[in-house]
Parts: structure tokens; sequence; C-alpha cells
């Protein structure tokens, strides 16, 4: 229970990757404030879940529920940033600005907001991890789909950043760059793949709970690489 005592609010807390990391938290000790547009406090057999239902789609939004997390749990001693999406099919010259725009709404600009709203306050504690998931193809990117790749690699920008930024104040910022995880929602759009060769999702709560606690303080501004057995 090496996270006993320890808040963590966690974005898409119920997804196909987030039931794994929010459950693994709980496991931990952690009182996890779990964030999802729908989502509640029976999602989760737990006294140590507080469901947050919200967008992070404005800065405001974001705001508001970066207020509401403070006013009901008192602090955040991590964040894990699970949210994000995928479009992709169409080269650079095919892509639309309302895919460009929905790609960097998701997974930077949210995160972004987020960030921005709980690190003076971490700051203010004199401690914090900063938790993100991203993806290969931020460093690996692949055609037809430069849109999510860029949004991707802004992102471990924005964390190495903020890893950066905040050293002096004992908050940690980190990033992971799974490959294709092993999730209900990839096995329906890919059913031709071999799920074997996929990232289990278990795996990456695992880490996640390891870095979001004190004896990772001094591990920051990595980019970890997650691939499974694709390499």
């Amino acid at each position: 229970m090496q996270l006993t005592g320890k808040v963590v609010l966690i974005t898409g807390a119920k997804g196909g990757l987030g039931t794994y990391v929010t459950g693994a938290f709980l496991e931990a000790g952690a009182q996890v404030a779990g964030v999802s547009r729908s989502i509640k406090d029976a999602d989760f057999d737990s006294p140590s879940f507080h469901a947050f239902p919200a967008e992070l789609s404005t800065a405001a939004k974001t705001g508001e529920l970066v207020d509401a997390v403070f006013a009901r749990c008192g602090r955040v001693d991590a964040v894990v940033h699970l949210l994000g999406g995928y479009a992709g099919g169409l080269s650079v010259a095919e892509t639309g600005d309302d895919v460009f725009d929905q790609m960097l709404d998701l997974n930077l600009r949210s995160f972004f907001y987020l960030s921005r709203a709980v690190l003076p306050r971490m700051r203010a504690q004199g401690s914090g991890r900063v938790l993100a998931i991203g993806s290969r193809a931020a460093v690996d990117p692949v055609a037809h789909a430069a849109a999510y790749s860029a949004s991707k690699a802004a992102l471990v920008s924005l964390v190495r950043s903020i890893a950066l930024e905040n050293q002096d104040a004992g908050i940690s910022a980190n990033v992971i760059l799974p490959g294709a995880i092993d999730t209900p929602a990839n096995r329906a759009a890919m059913p031709e793949a071999d799920p074997a060769k996929w990232v289990r999702p278990e795996q990456i709560a695992h880490l996640l709970v390891h870095l979001a606690g004190d004896e990772s303080s001094q591990l920051s501004g990595a980019v970890i690489p997650f691939y499974g057995a694709a390499l």
C-alpha cells in the first residue's frame, strides 16, 4: 500500500486503460479522483474512489474540475493523464482542420489545461507527480496519422518542459509511450492483428503506480518506451 494517504487525479479513469489504472491505484492505497465524461462513484467498488464527471475541453471547465477535486480531497499528489484519442487514415495533404484540431484538443490541450490548473497548487505543497500517456507514434510516426503523431510529440515536449520548470519544487513529470494496448476497443478496431504482441494494460498501470510513489521522486523528464512484443 505504498500510496496510502496520497490523492491521485486520473483522467479517462474508466476507459479501456483507465479501468486498470484506477484499480491499481486503489489497490496501492491511494484516494482516487476519477475523471470522465460519464462516471459515478459506483463504477469502482471502493470508498477511496471519488467520481468527477467532467470535460477538459476548455480552460474554464478544467479549472472548475480542479477546484472541485481540491475542495473534496484537500490536495492532489499525482496527476495521471490518460485522456486521448486517435484519428488517422489520411495524408497530411488530405487532413482537414477538424481532424487536426480534434487531435490537438484530445491529446495536447486537455493536458495543458489540467497541468496549468494543478501545478501552482502542487508547487504550494512542495511536491507532486505529473504523469501522462503518450504514444510510440510521438517518436516513431507512421504515414497517414500525422495529426495524431504531432499531437503526441507535442505532449512529450510539454511533459519535459514541466519537469524542467518544476524541479525546484519537488515535482516530477514523466511520460510513457506505449505501442498498441490490448483493450476491447483496439481489438474491435484491429480484428486481424495479434493482440499477444500488444502492451498489457495492467503492466502500464503498475508502472504508473511506481512512478507516482516516493521511491521515484528523482526520476523526472523521462520518456519511457513501452512497446510490448511489437518491437
